[in-house]
């Protein structure tokens, strides 16, 4: 849960995981996985530097409960997963030549 503060001061705790989007427009305005928007005082870099910290004390609470350090070399490997990018193609892509048009 990260803390963020309304447009009329009010603060308000976000589970940080149902934010989809987050846009400056040019208020921070986040789109949640259920298509609800919220408006928020935070810049969008301030508002990722939250749940990043967010989810950096949920991985340090993990590996203080943790019985062994092959447990923690397990939750840091799935959590350095990068799943933003697709999975690269065995086979060879063609390259376009821009000296001949299509």
């Amino acid at each position: 849960m990260i803390e963020l503060t309304k447009l009329n001061g009010n603060i308000m705790v976000l589970n940080s995981d149902l934010i989809k989007t987050a846009e400056a427009s040019p208020d921070t305005m986040l789109t949640l996985i259920n298509g609800e928007k919220l408006i928020v005082r935070e810049n969008c870099d301030e508002v990722v530097e939250r749940v990043l910290a967010y989810r950096a004390r949920l991985l340090a609470a993990v590996s203080r409960r943790l019985s062994s350090f092959g447990d923690l070399q397990r939750v840091v490997s799935l959590s350095s997963l990068d799943v933003s990018d697709p999975p690269a193609s065995s086979a060879p892509q063609a390259r376009r030549n821009p000296d001949i048009e299509r």
